[in-house]
């Protein structure tokens, strides 16, 4: 049955039935991620299925005419023996990053826009939807939680006693 189906028809299954979970966490960012390794694990039962094959490229490109950036542009491609479909995403190349070096900087530049081309052709999606009753909810949520107190009042200490009037 996945031999007589087209392509596009390959694709729109397989988008229907990836799950790729933000199974990774940022502690310092407070946040949930996926990788591109995440991404292809969960995707490859579904190419062996539906008799397809991912293929991911890069590209190094210089973009400005006075103030060149470089960016590395992916490409994730869907194929099969009847065809293919590509989505490509850019990720700007950092001009220095602390603790890495050049070589360093490239391939996690590389990595990002590899993920956000698979996002693309999966329809994966990284971004919470304001428009959702869940998002909706939990940003009152987060509203309505007892925030801390910048000027918090501490209590004035006690007066000392007096001593009363004594009588003469």
């Amino acid at each position: 049955m996945a031999n007589e189906m087209t392509i596009k028809e390959k694709l729109m299954h397989i988008q229907h039935e990836l799950k790729a979970p933000k199974n990774l966490r940022n502690n310092f960012g407070g946040y949930n991620y996926r990788n591109a390794e995440s991404i292809l694990e969960a995707l490859k039962p579904l190419l062996v299925k539906y008799g397809a094959t991912v293929a991911i490229t890069d590209e190094v490109v210089e973009v400005g005419e006075y103030h060149p950036r470089i960016y590395v542009k992916a490409t994730a491609t869907i194929y099969d023996n009847n065809g293919l479909m590509t989505v490509s995403a850019y990720a700007r190349e950092a001009e220095t990053k602390k603790g890495m070096d050049d070589a360093q900087i490239t391939g996690a530049t590389s990595s990002y826009a590899r993920k956000y081309a698979l996002n693309g052709l999966f329809l994966l999606d990284d971004t919470q939807d304001v428009d959702t009753e869940a998002y909706q909810k939990a940003e009152r949520s987060a509203q309505s939680a007892p925030k801390a107190q910048a000027n918090k009042t501490t209590p004035k200490p006690k007066a000392k006693p007096q001593e009363a009037p004594q009588a003469v």
